[in-house]
């Protein structure tokens, strides 16, 4: 088969091309889907669906040959692997750090707030004695900053990260604060 002349090595290597597009797209639309993103996912959506049917026309079009499989296939996880890697540098949405301190939880707080995230915290009774729990709300891009300053208050600290969507009100650093009063009213 030769797809528009070309061999088909080249031809494998194209479909593999479109796929890893495809795949990175999908995976970026449904992470989008997830965090309530419906014109993004909905746009990314629409170009997805082109470029598969553009990929899939490729290897429909003739016999089947190993270099066709090998680009379908590889292209997929390929994609996906991307799709992966390019939300996470995008790294939309929101995190809630629970960190849980035995000595240091109001030093923890304290370094928190002083850098302008918002941080509550409480007292439990843990495996040990009295434990402090910290939860705070921060951008995901935001994440390792705040790990940081934790762990170089309390290296022995332990932290959880869960994906929220928020849904109404809340506090972020200074220059959030206007985006946020929109985010929380959509």
């Amino acid at each position: 088969m030769e797809m528009l002349g070309l061999s088909p090595i080249l031809t494998g290597l194209l479909v593999f091309f479109l796929r890893v597009i495809d795949m990175s797209l999908d995976t970026l639309r449904l992470l989008f889907v997830m965090r309530g993103k419906k014109l993004l996912a909905g746009l990314i959506g629409s170009t997805q669906a082109a470029v598969f049917i553009v990929a899939i026309g490729a290897v429909l079009r003739g016999p089947l040959n190993v270099w066709l499989v090998l680009g379908y296939a590889g292209g997929f996880g390929a994609g996906v692997i991307l799709g992966i890697y390019l939300e996470q540098r995008l790294a939309i949405g929101f995190g809630m750090l629970e960190v849980f301190s035995a000595e240091n939880g109001l030093q923890i707080v304290e370094r928190l707030r002083d850098e302008g995230y918002a941080a509550t915290i409480s007292t439990a009774s843990g495996m040990k004695g009295e434990v402090f729990i910290i939860h705070c709300a921060v951008k995901r891009k935001d994440i390792n900053c705040v790990h940081d300053l934790i762990t170089a208050v309390d290296p022995e600290a332990f932290i959880t990260l869960d994906d929220v969507q928020p849904l109404h009100s809340g506090y972020f650093k200074q220059s959030d604060r206007r985006k946020w009063s929109r985010i929380a009213r959509v």
